[in-house]
């Protein structure tokens, strides 16, 4: 019987799974987690930052290039970051740890919860691809 080979490919499959690219995202339950980001950021084109960014069209778009002057963007603009699945999954879990002085504490800890904001950040970027 081959079963223990089957279980040993399923496991690497889920293995390679959590470590690879961010899960799919629900932009709809994405705008539901992202009420938790409002007490600093807005995300209305053309809308006013608050002590971060206006997040509008931040898919695709280069850190710390929106808003000059708000908390962090004097650390991001030091960086190369571009804002995709990859950079946002890690800013997101862990902002500190990615660019440290950055001054952004909040964190997601739940994968669904970040690839939903990804989704949510994405389709609020006209210019994402």
């Amino acid at each position: 019987m081959r079963v223990p080979a089957i279980s040993g490919v399923l496991s690497l499959l889920l293995a390679a799974m959590s470590t690879g690219p961010a899960l799919a995202g629900d932009a709809a339950q994405g705008e539901k987690v992202f009420n938790r980001c409002k007490i600093c950021h807005t995300i209305d084109e053309g809308g006013a930052p608050k002590q971060g960014p206006n997040l509008f069209g931040v898919y695709g778009r280069s850190a710390g290039a929106a808003e000059p002057g708000t908390l962090d963007s004097g650390k991001l603009q030091e960086t190369d970051i571009v804002w995709d699945e990859v950079t946002l999954t890690e800013w997101l879990a862990a902002p500190s740890t990615m660019v440290p002085g950055v001054k952004m504490t909040f964190r997601l800890t739940k994968e669904d919860d970040i690839a939903n904001i990804i989704a949510y950040l994405k389709a609020n970027s006209p210019d994402a691809q």
